[in-house]
């Protein structure tokens, strides 16, 4: 039996018992409710540093705790009333250090798609919850958005409230991009796993009775769903005017805002990932007084800041005169040394990729154009240089793909050379007339 409620709360700071050999789980979390003091040790920093950041946020949202338990009474519920955005926490945490850091990306996005779709039915909007969950379903994340954790504990269903029903709706959601195009079935099919088996553990832990998740349809059963191609809708992405003006809207009064601008020109004028451009180093950079520029892709974050090779290995990447002004002035005004990672906050962190896009679309807003991913950048620095006339092999390599993955993915930025072809065929089948 819990005990009665109490609002006066001191919470310490985390302390480090390594040296004891005694503790299995050193890093110490100690709190005091009233004149009790109560202790939980957690296995590494990180996990120690979010279970305080719960406690705080509780004591700072005034929320009650438990004489007994000593934790908050909200979290003194049975397992199966706990929310799925909750659930989905407690699972990663305890697969975390087991995963590769590529594995942990993919996980946390499919959870990021998939908490939304769980959600009651009379639930309103929650602008920007994705992007947020991207970095709060991380166990080394303690930034969390009081209001949006509010509306996650307000409206998310809790593990009792799955049903095949619900499963269902969001098992399709899964296979839907952020613009509601149906994903690849590769991509659809790997959110869909990772959910499946986030819901099936608490099953296999016996905190739900039974496997909510619907049983797949087999053989000729399966209704078939007409998916997107891979290639690009050159249609949707900004023209190069239209980048110099979003580019420029960027900026802002607010100090990261130059961050972001110039974090975004990376991405458009030499075609980097995300994960490439947030790892940059002033060592990577060739930027002569004049003409063009070259970029050594030589690291990608592949876990939170954690630097690891490129996706497709290392590149040089050319970078033309405007992007080389635009680092030098950068360089140089943050007095980089050479080991130094270019893009950080004023508190030395990896720039928050939710803050990033949240600055893109709102410039995409001001210049009147319709919503885009950061990564569509660097589809659209692929698809101006094929515009160009720059070979495919050259641009596959700048990219970091294959000639084939090249062709497949934008094949709409290649509808130009039709007439051109064209033209060498018939050079050749009535070589009279040319």
């Amino acid at each position: 039996m819990s005990g009665r409620p109490i609002s006066d709360v001191r919470i310490w700071s985390v302390q480090d018992r390594r040296t004891n050999k005694r503790y299995a789980r050193p890093w110490i979390v100690r709190w005091q409710v009233e004149s009790t003091t109560f202790q939980r040790g957690h296995r590494t920093r990180s996990e120690a540093d979010h279970y305080r950041s719960l406690l705080l946020v509780a004591q700072r949202n005034g929320e009650p705790f438990d004489a007994t338990t000593g934790e908050p009474t909200s979290w003194t519920v049975t397992d199966s009333d706990m929310g799925m955005h909750r659930w989905a926490r407690r699972w990663l945490a305890d697969q975390w250090d087991e995963w590769q850091p590529r594995t942990r990306d993919s996980a946390v996005e499919a959870l990021a798609r998939f908490v939304p779709l769980v959600v009651r039915a009379d639930a309103p909007p929650a602008p920007h919850l994705r992007p947020y969950l991207v970095d709060a379903l991380r166990p080394d994340h303690t930034d969390h958005d009081p209001a949006i954790e509010a509306w996650m504990e307000t409206w998310c269903l809790p593990l009792s409230g799955l049903d095949r029903r619900v499963l269902a709706v969001a098992e399709n959601g899964l296979g839907l991009g952020v613009t509601g195009r149906p994903l690849g079935p590769t991509t659809a099919n790997r959110f869909r796993t990772i959910a499946r088996s986030c819901v099936r553990r608490a099953v296999d832990l016996e905190i739900i009775e039974r496997d909510p998740w619907p049983p797949a349809v087999q053989g000729a059963k399966r209704r078939k769903v007409r998916r997107a191609t891979r290639s690009i809708d050159i249609r949707s992405l900004p023209d190069p005017s239209t980048v110099r003006a979003a580019l420029d809207a960027m900026v802002t009064h607010q100090p990261a805002s130059q961050t972001y601008r110039v974090m975004t020109s990376v991405l458009y004028y030499a075609g980097l990932r995300p994960s490439e451009v947030v790892m940059l180093r002033a060592r990577s950079l060739r930027l002569p007084a004049q003409g063009w520029g070259a970029i050594e892709v030589t690291e990608a974050d592949i876990s939170f800041d954690e630097p690891g090779e490129p996706k497709t290995g290392a590149r040089t990447v050319p970078i033309p005169p405007v992007l080389v002004a635009e680092l030098r002035s950068w360089v140089a005004a943050g007095e980089f040394a050479a080991d130094d990672l270019l893009f950080r906050t004023r508190a030395g962190n990896r720039p928050a990729a939710s803050n990033w896009s949240r600055s893109w679309h709102r410039a995409l807003r001001e210049v009147g154009h319709p919503p885009l991913r950061l990564y569509d950048c660097r589809h659209a620095a692929a698809t101006t240089w094929l515009s160009a006339g720059v070979p495919l092999g050259e641009a596959a390599r700048r990219l970091g793909h294959s000639v084939e993955v090249l062709v497949s993915t934008y094949v709409g930025a290649l509808v130009g050379d039709e007439a051109v072809a064209n033209r060498l065929i018939d050079s050749v089948l009535d070589p009279v007339d040319h």
